[in-house]
């Protein structure tokens, strides 16, 4: 029996914004030029998800040139009514993504669950439907449509183009159920782009980290239970 636990597909739309949280806290909102780590795990978990496992995006591509688009855009205040803002979207985006599961180890209650063959192969046909979920480029207006690909085919924008240098960004959250501890925490990487392709770094590999909010004894993330709150499906 082959095992397999990599997947590969193309999301593509016509706006993104990956916040630079730098931009944020004064109401307006300017897009990051690529993808946040944080952000391709949520397109992939929108696509198959379960607490069993764990997806880790190893790569993507950027296949259309990046441009940007400002918008006049009324937010709702906390206070009531509208206020103006200007949101600077990426437009008209593409990627390849390339990623794989592995099991959450936070989760022994669920090792029944450990069909590498069986999630691989569901994951797949949710992409060939286009998600399990509605699909978003890092914002709920920011629409998106999932397709299968082999990644590397096609010809992108920055084929040989070099390397694109972008700094520290965001990268990533680190959640309790997947880190094993009771604290919530952010995670920064100095990211590179290297002919339209770029490596993501292993999240358990990051050392630029801060714990945001830690959480006592009395309170940690749900487990499960079978026959209470999930079941096992063994085909």
């Amino acid at each position: 029996m082959v095992i397999r636990n990599t997947v590969q597909f193309k999301v593509y739309g016509k706006y993104a914004l990956f916040s630079d949280p730098i931009t944020r806290p004064g109401g307006e909102k300017f897009s990051y030029q690529i993808p946040t780590y944080q952000a391709v795990k949520g397109i992939v978990e929108s696509v198959y998800w379960k607490p069993t496992l764990i997806w880790y995006i190893d790569k993507i591509r950027v296949m259309r040139r990046i441009q940007t688009e400002s918008k006049g855009i009324r937010p709702i205040k906390m206070t009531g009514g509208n206020d103006l803002a200007y949101y600077t979207y990426l437009k008209d985006v593409e990627y390849q993504v390339s990623a794989h599961f592995e099991w959450n180890k936070q989760r022994p209650e669920l090792e029944a669950d450990h069909n590498e063959n069986k999630h691989y192969y569901s994951a797949k046909r949710w992409i060939e439907r286009g998600g399990r979920r509605d699909v978003f480029l890092g914002a709920r207006e920011c629409q998106a449509y999932v397709e299968p690909c082999v990644f590397g085919e096609g010809k992108s924008y920055y084929d040989d183009y070099g390397e694109i240098d972008f700094g520290i960004m965001f990268h990533g959250f680190d959640y309790p159920d997947e880190i094993g501890k009771n604290e919530f925490g952010v995670r920064l990487c100095h990211q590179r782009m290297e002919d339209g392709i770029i490596n993501f770094t292993d999240p358990r590999k990051i050392r630029l980290r801060r714990v945001v909010s830690t959480y006592g004894n009395h309170y940690s993330y749900k487990c499960f239970e079978e026959g209470v709150n999930f079941k096992i499906e063994l085909v």
